[in-house]
């Protein structure tokens, strides 16, 4: 393999874990969180991007140096945990893919004033058509590098024109006024959580980037997808700080859409529908080519037809959100719960470092495991206390 196909891929994997992470979820979380926690959320963002690291990175490795799937992985450590893991990512990725389908609608009717059912259905069809194009994989990888940098170069401009208090976001980052549990759960199962951080691990699989002389590059990817999501996370969240910090209000039924209008009045609006569509869209795709990789080594047939179970995939997203809508709160409650499934995916992980039967003569790095292991009992620990606490609250 050529090392500019292999540079091709690795980013092709970076850009579709973060813009599976990057969808309207995102858009919402961050904007409801920074608005209540205001400059503090920069240390919210700081800690999760360390969480998010750690994980992305573990899992990566341990996926390239087996050369097995997730599912595949975990089944190797206990018989039958890889069908409980597949079926909570499937069951995540579903329940994601409705909302990043009804943040295509939106983008759509913001930009085109379409209603957003039709938006929806029109956003699944432009889905749908990256896997009937012959090359789909290179497709995918294309438009998901396209679509990123659009939604970061916009989001700058936004952020520019808000003109947020930034020393007031430094000091607040490293000194927090508040810190929210629920809000770190929440980014970090919006950043790795459910299927996510498993997106590009597995699209190194499909590629063939796997082993031990890979595992230099494997490692630069993870970090490389974190760092693309986390920058948008970043630019995301100043903007909205920026508006808020002058002391305006965002409209509760759509509030990352007031962010952008208030800050860039007609223009932030339609800008707001251009990021919200991509978001969205290359989410819809992300999730439907994860969640299908983690059933497809089950059967043969799943294998051998894999495009038209992701097609299928896509298309019962669409009809459900067409049929029952997605409320704003729906997204963060999913966040919150794919932050759930992390520690379990990532436990997982760590155990199958160190079976020689998984990975060989392979050797773990001591520090990987011990910031794993910190973030199993976090996440395990933050995760339990939100679910009890605050998404109570959330839905009070």
């Amino acid at each position: 393999m050529k090392k500019q196909s292999h540079f091709s891929i690795l980013m092709g994997a970076a850009f579709l874990m973060a813009t599976s992470a990057i969808g309207p979820g995102f858009l919402t979380q961050t904007t409801v969180f920074t608005e209540s926690l205001m400059a503090s959320m920069g240390f919210v963002i700081l800690i999760s991007i360390i969480i998010d690291i750690g994980a992305q990175v573990n899992v990566w490795r341990v996926i390239a140096v087996s050369e097995k799937r997730a599912q595949d992985i975990a089944n190797a450590v206990l018989p039958g945990l890889g069908y409980f893991l597949a079926a909570l990512i499937v069951m995540g990725g579903l329940a994601f893919n409705i909302g990043n389908v009804a943040g295509a609608g939106l983008g759509l009717n913001v930009l085109l004033g379409v209603e957003a059912k039709w938006g929806a259905l029109m956003s699944g069809l432009v889905a749908i058509g990256i896997f009937l194009v012959r090359e789909a994989s290179k497709a995918m990888d294309k438009f998901a590098q396209i679509m990123g940098f659009i939604m970061i170069i916009l989001t700058v401009y936004v952020m520019f024109s808000a003109q947020p208090p930034v020393g007031e976001v430094v000091v607040h980052t490293f000194v927090p006024e508040t810190i929210d549990i629920l809000s770190i759960v929440t980014l970090v199962g919006g950043t790795v959580g459910g299927y996510i951080t498993f997106a590009g691990g597995h699209r190194l699989i499909d590629a063939g980037l796997v082993g031990k002389e890979n595992l230099s590059q494997v490692t630069k990817s993870a970090a490389s997808a974190i760092g693309i999501a986390s920058i948008m996370r970043i630019f995301l969240f100043l903007a909205v700080f920026g508006v808020v910090a002058q002391g305006m209000s965002l409209d509760a039924g759509n509030p990352a859409a007031s962010v952008f209008q208030h800050a860039a009045g007609n223009v932030g609006y339609k800008i707001f529908g251009v990021i919200m569509w991509a978001a969205a869209v290359t989410s819809v795709i992300g999730a439907a080519y994860t969640s299908v990789s983690f059933i497809k080594t089950f059967s043969t047939f799943v294998d051998k037809n894999q495009n038209w179970f992701i097609i299928g995939f896509i298309a019962v997203s669409t009809v459900v959100f067409v049929l029952v809508g997605q409320p704003v709160k729906l997204l963060v409650l999913v966040g919150s719960l794919n932050g759930l499934i992390l520690p379990i995916a990532l436990g997982v992980m760590l155990l199958a470092a160190y079976k020689k039967t998984i990975v060989g003569d392979y050797k773990q790095p001591l520090w990987l495991t011990i910031v794993g292991v910190i973030i199993v009992i976090a996440m395990s620990g933050m995760g339990l206390y939100s679910l009890f606490t605050g998404i109570p609250k959330l839905f009070a």
